[in-house]
């Protein structure tokens, strides 16, 4: 049991929980392979993450832990991160030289992702001043144990090789790697319901 509180996100907590993933992904090596200036990246990241995952918001899938020290947004089954306007913002934002291997990125990431019902972890993060305390298992526990009593899957792509071996004893086990030319490796880990 975790000793943070763990609480789905309403509306309301929307610019909190971004700013969160902000400061999360500021230094992630995929996220930076598209986002690769600090202008591009504060230009982009507030609408590349609300592509990836805000509809977690309209399907009770947003978490935040100890007063949004750290948030996860997690897509539905039946849900998918909107991949028409991730798209258009790398098209429009990313270095023109990135853009097909970017393109591959995404085709494999597709053809990574699940077709059974899942739930989908379409990002998860932590305040870099409080990361190492707990807070990002916290939100999987808390998150997992609801996949677990839906009797659901659960998916990931792990941006940070770091943090596989937190994933892994989460019950998570890697099923592939996506990594075309360049782009660091970004890695797709799949949880049976029941861990």
């Amino acid at each position: 049991m975790s000793r943070y509180e763990v609480r789905l996100a309403g509306p309301d907590d929307q610019e909190a929980v971004l700013g969160t993933l902000m400061l999360a992904f500021g230094a992630d090596p995929c996220m930076r392979y598209a986002l690769d200036t600090s202008e591009r990246f504060l230009a982009g990241f507030k609408t590349m993450a609300t592509a990836m995952g805000g509809g977690a918001f309209d399907c009770q899938g947003a978490y935040v832990a100890d007063e949004a020290g750290a948030a996860a947004l997690w897509l539905a089954p039946g849900r998918q991160s909107d991949g028409e306007t991730i798209g258009e913002l790398v098209a429009r934002i990313a270095r023109p030289e990135k853009l097909e291997v970017l393109a591959q990125v995404g085709e494999q990431m597709r053809e990574h992702h699940p077709h059974e019902p899942h739930w989908y972890l379409a990002m998860i993060g932590t305040d870099p001043l409080r990361q190492g305390r707990g807070l990002g298992s916290a939100l999987l526990e808390a998150a997992l144990a609801r996949c677990d009593a839906e009797g659901e899957m659960a998916y990931l792509e792990s941006s940070n090789p770091a943090n596989i071996p937190l994933y892994e004893r989460f019950g998570f086990r890697v099923t592939g790697v996506i990594q075309p030319a360049d782009f660091p490796p970004l890695v797709p880990m799949v949880r049976p319901a029941g861990g």
